[in-house]
């Protein structure tokens, strides 16, 4: 009985997100992590005494904001993403896949901000400091005020940052730096919470614009705590795949600025440049009209993006036919589908569909669900729309068209590039010139256009 009620008195908690349970289990029942769930102490009753404050309250329009100011990198394509630039004593989480060329970036932030003025300090714990001396030179991050360092301790990464009293400071990356004072292996939940705490309260307390270099899992979630997230106050994904040249930085979270804006780079054998103009790498390029195309404008935060959609439908022997995706949400593809087949009458059931996007762009709006069903409606028939087309739309269960934001600045981009016809849910506001609109209430007046007439 003794036993018993010991057992009963004992509780355990989820170091992620605190689940409480009365026994121990390997796996936390609400957030899924795995060896999360360590013994917690019985709760004590505590009284907190004032102390001593650190700094007096004032009236909010007597503070100080130049501290506060965004300082721009040097890179127009983060800046934009970041909102300006780096804020002194900011932290900046910059996430993404292996290789996808997050040390390239930094490098040449890091550069940019040494030929500014800055004094800038690099510590790298995946490589040693001639290798990144090497990447350096061939994209030509070489600086006086660029310092170096290979790093794995914490209290080495501190003291660094004592000795030199650096305005920039770049880790790369949190997962390979390791504190004595903490149990656990470098990497695991608890080494990762304790190095980025540790680092936050350093670049607080000495107002350091300081950027963690972070892994990313086998699903393209960042790697380690959840918490990590809550703490920074920028966090970044860098996407993009292997055999494309064209590099995505997205914010998922920012303090300082727009939380859905996207900055594109080049990454190329010299390093990698900004592209302030992404939309022509989107497109195919091709004299006559394909059957299972169709070109949509896009709005990423602020910025319209021209991108084609491509379909592909084929026969298909299995019971269950094959939908494969690349660039777009697969679970909106079905709902399209569907859509497609019981208000479109574009029988698609018994076949396998391909959908991909051009360039290695990502179309996750519901602004592309008008240009996704023409392309499967025109591979299924195999019928081309017309050249110079646009379809900007989110197509609802009803089989309606529905209204999309910004469409008079999607209209404008695709002008540009030298479109001259769009097909628009009703009432799409101002029309540049240059642009016939065709206004359309439901998926079947689009499908029209599929029949050689126009809606």
């Amino acid at each position: 009985m003794a036993r018993a009620s010991g057992q009963a008195g004992r509780a355990y908690r989820c170091g992620e997100c605190g689940w409480q349970t009365s026994k121990w289990v390997g796996r936390c029942g609400e957030c899924q992590a795995w060896g999360t769930v360590e013994e917690a102490g019985a709760p004590r009753l505590r009284t907190v005494t004032a102390g001593p404050v650190t700094a007096t309250a004032r009236p909010i329009a007597e503070v100080d904001v130049e501290t506060a100011r965004a300082r721009p990198t040097g890179v127009d394509e983060l800046d934009r993403v970041l909102g300006g630039g780096l804020v002194p004593g900011a932290v900046v989480l910059l996430a993404g896949e292996p290789g996808v060329g997050k040390s390239t970036l930094l490098l040449e932030v890091a550069a940019r901000a040494a030929r500014s003025g800055r004094r800038t300090l690099y510590l790298t714990g995946e490589e040693s400091a001639a290798q990144v001396r090497l990447r350096a030179e061939r994209i030509g991050a070489l600086d006086d005020r660029l310092f170096l360092a290979a790093e794995n301790d914490l209290s080495a990464v501190v003291g660094q940052v004592e000795a030199l009293d650096p305005d920039l400071l770049v880790v790369d990356s949190v997962q390979t730096v390791a504190s004595a004072e903490v149990d656990g292996t470098p990497g695991g939940v608890t080494q990762v919470r304790e190095v980025a705490a540790a680092l936050i309260r350093l670049a607080k307390a000495r107002h350091l614009s300081t950027v963690l270099v972070g892994h990313v899992t086998k699903d393209g979630s960042i790697a380690g705590p959840r918490v990590l997230e809550h703490l920074v106050d920028v966090v970044l994904a860098f996407e993009g795949e292997r055999h494309s040249r064209l590099r995505l930085v997205r914010a998922v979270k920012n303090r300082y600025g727009p939380s859905d804006e996207v900055g594109c780079f080049d990454l190329h054998d010299a390093g990698i440049s900004g592209l302030p103009d992404p939309s022509g790498l989107f497109l195919s390029r091709r004299r006559e009209p394909v059957p299972g195309t169709c070109v949509t404008v896009a709005v990423e935060g602020r910025r319209p993006l021209v991108a084609e959609v491509q379909a592909l439908v084929a026969g298909s022997a299995l019971a269950s036919p094959r939908r494969a995706t690349s660039g777009l949400d697969s679970s909106r593809i079905a709902m399209v589908l569907a859509v497609l087949e019981r208000r479109g009458g574009v029988r698609v059931c018994d076949k396998e569909v391909y959908a991909a996007t051009v360039g290695g762009v990502r179309l996750l709006e519901p602004a592309a669900d008008l240009a996704v069903a023409l392309a499967v409606a025109g591979a299924a028939r195999d019928v081309p729309l017309p050249a110079g087309l646009v379809a900007v739309g989110e197509v609802g269960l009803a089989g309606e068209v529905r209204r999309v934001s910004g469409v008079s600045r999607r209209l404008a981009e695709a002008v540009r590039l030298g479109f001259t016809r769009a097909l628009v849910p009703p009432d799409p506001g101002v029309v540049p010139d240059g642009m016939t609109v065709v206004e359309v209430g439901d998926l079947a007046a689009a499908l029209v256009l599929l029949q050689g007439s126009t809606p």
